[in-house]
C-alpha cells in the first residue's frame, strides 16, 4: 500500500501520516503553527477558518476559491493545494487586499480579519471580476463583531486590477494536480479515495457502515457537534464521473459531485430558478464545497437545493450493485432524513428535463436575508399555455418531515386561467396538505400561512 500523498500548504509539501477519518484541514493547519485560520463556529458560518484552495474551472484554468477549513475532512486533503492568510504577503510587502484592509480601517480586534482577507483574495483573483467592484456576496459567510461591514466593503471596492507579476497569477498559470486514488494508511484503513464509480459501489459493499463524503458541509457540522464519528469515510472527490455537466435537447445532466459554485458558473443563468437559489444557498465559502448530490442524500426537510430540483421535476440517477436506475425526486424522499437510496448506491447525477417552465421562482423566508436556515422555503414552476396552467410543480421546505410537493394545490391549478381564482383554490388546497411542526423559528400556523402567501407572491410576480 502506497504512503498517503502530501498536502501542499503555502507551497510546502506536508506529509499526511496516520490521518484519522475525522481530521479537519483546520486541525492540520493549526498543528503546523499557522494560527491565521481560526476555530470559530465550527459550522462554516463565521468564516474565521477560511483558506484558499486551488481548483480547475470549466475552461481548464486553475482558480482560487475560499473554503471553510473547519469543514474540509481527511479524505479531501491528499494532493490539495492550500494557502492561508500567512502566505499572502511577499516578505515585508503586504498583499493588495491586506493593504486595503489597513487603509480603510477594516480590522479592529483582528480575530475575523484573516478570514475576510482570504475571501477578499478569492474575489480579487476571480477571472471575471471588474476592478472596483464591491460584491457583498464575496464576503458572505464572514462575520465581524466589532469593525462593522462598511469599512470592509470599502476595502473590497478599492481593489484594482491584478498585476501581471503577481505571485498568485503565476501560480494560477500552472495546472492543478491530477486526481489519484488513495486507499488510506493500510488496506483496512479509515479513508478511501477511489477514482471510479464501480470502486465506490464495491467499497460500500465491503464497508456497510462507511460514510460517503464530498464537500462535508453537513458531515463536518455533525462531527463538530458530536453527532457523527465515522470510523470509515469514502471520499468522492476524485471520481470524475460525478462531475459531469451535459446538455441535450431533452435534459440537463449535472454531476452529483460538482460543487455548487461550479454548477453556478457552468449554467451562467440558463436555469433562472437555480440562479435565484444560489445567493440564498448559504455563502460562497460553502458553495465551493457543497454539492447537489450531498444536498439530496442529506434529505433535510429544509434543504434548499432539494426544493429547487423538485420544482424542476428532476430525477436522480443512482448506481448500485444492481446497476443504474433513475428515480423521480418526487419519490426519492420517504421520511425524515430518509431516502430510497440503497445501502450500496451512490447518487451519480441529477437530470433536469427541458424545456423549462416559463414561470419559476425560488423563495426563502428566514431570520436573515442570506446565509440562514429556512423557516419556510418554496420553489415554484408553472407551464402556461394560452394563459391557462398546463402544468405546475409547487415544492416546499419546512412544512413537512421531507422536502415535499403540494400535489393537491398543483391539481387545483391545472387547466385554470393563471389568475386570482386559481390561486385562491390552490391556497385553500394548501391548508390541508401539510402538518408543519412549530419551533423557535415559527409556529405551525405561521408556516402554513407562509406557504399560501408565497404562492400568492409567485402569482403576483408572474401575472401577465
Amino acid at each position: 500500500m502506497r504512503a498517503p500523498p502530501e498536502l501542499v500548504v503555502n507551497g510546502q509539501p506536508t506529509p499526511l501520516v496516520e490521518l484519522e477519518a475525522g481530521t479537519r484541514l483546520l486541525d492540520v493547519l493549526r498543528s503546523l503553527g499557522l494560527p491565521g485560520a481560526k476555530e470559530g463556529c465550527g459550522e462554516g458560518e463565521c468564516g474565521a477558518c477560511a483558506v484558499l484552495c486551488a481548483r480547475r474551472d470549466r475552461q481548464g484554468r486553475t482558480r482560487l476559491e475560499a473554503v471553510n477549513s473547519c469543514l474540509v475532512v481527511g479524505p479531501s486533503l491528499p494532493g490539495l493545494h492550500v494557502w492561508t492568510s500567512e502566505a499572502l504577503a511577499s516578505g515585508s510587502e503586504l498583499h493588495p487586499v491586506q493593504r486595503a484592509m489597513c487603509r480603510f480601517g477594516g480590522s479592529q480586534c483582528g480575530y475575523c480579519t484573516p478570514g475576510f482577507v482570504i475571501s477578499m483574495a478569492a474575489e480579487y483573483y476571480r477571472p471575471d471580476r471588474s476592478p472596483g467592484e464591491a460584491d457583498p456576496e464575496a464576503i458572505g459567510g464572514n462575520l465581524c463583531r466589532c469593525t462593522g461591514y462598511r469599512p470592509i466593503r470599502d476595502a473590497l471596492g478599492s481593489l484594482g486590477a491584478v498585476g501581471p507579476n503577481d505571485a498568485f497569477i503565476q501560480r494560477l498559470a500552472q495546472p492543478t494536480p491530477a486526481a489519484f486514488a488513495w486507499a488510506g494508511p493500510d488496506a483496512e484503513g479509515p479513508l478511501h479515495r477511489p477514482l471510479e464509480l464501480d470502486q465506490v459501489v464495491e467499497l460500500l459493499r465491503r464497508y456497510p457502515d462507511a460514510r460517503l463524503v464530498h464537500g462535508a458541509t453537513d458531515l463536518g457540522v455533525e462531527m463538530h457537534h458530536g453527532r457523527a464519528r465515522p470510523v470509515q469515510l469514502i471520499s468522492l472527490e476524485a471520481v470524475a464521473a460525478l462531475r459531469v455537466f451535459e446538455e441535450d435537447a431533452q435534459h440537463l445532466r449535472i454531476g452529483a459531485g460538482l460543487p455548487l459554485s461550479e454548477v453556478e458558473q457552468r449554467l451562467g443563468g440558463a436555469v433562472p430558478l437555480l440562479e435565484q437559489l444560489w445567493p440564498l444557498f448559504s455563502s460562497r465559502l460553502i458553495r465551493g464545497r457543497a454539492t447537489l448530490g450531498g444536498n439530496l442524500a442529506t434529505a433535510s426537510p429544509i434543504g434548499d437545493g432539494s426544493l429547487a430540483l423538485l420544482a424542476l421535476d428532476a430525477e436522480a440517477e443512482l448506481l448500485g450493485q444492481q446497476g443504474v436506475r433513475r428515480l423521480p425526486l418526487s419519490e426519492f424522499f420517504v421520511g425524515y432524513r430518509e431516502t430510497q437510496l440503497a445501502a450500496t448506491e451512490v447518487i451519480v447525477s441529477v437530470r433536469i428535463p427541458l424545456p423549462l417552465a416559463g414561470a419559476a421562482r425560488f423563495y426563502k423566508v428566514s431570520k436573515r436575508n442570506q446565509d440562514d436556515i429556512s423557516i419556510v422555503a418554496a420553489a415554484f414552476a408553472v407551464h402556461l399555455r394560452q394563459g391557462a396552467v398546463a402544468g405546475a410543480r409547487l415544492a416546499y421546505g419546512g412544512v413537512a418531515p421531507t422536502p415535499v410537493r403540494a400535489l393537491a394545490a398543483e391539481r387545483a391549478l391545472i387547466g385554470k386561467p393563471w389568475g386570482p381564482t386559481a390561486i385562491a383554490d390552490a391556497s385553500a388546497a394548501l391548508q390541508g396538505e401539510f402538518t408543519p411542526l412549530g419551533d423557535h423559528r415559527g409556529s405551525a400556523d405561521y408556516r402554513r400561512a407562509l406557504a399560501a402567501e408565497l404562492l400568492q407572491k409567485f402569482w403576483y410576480e408572474t401575472r401577465a
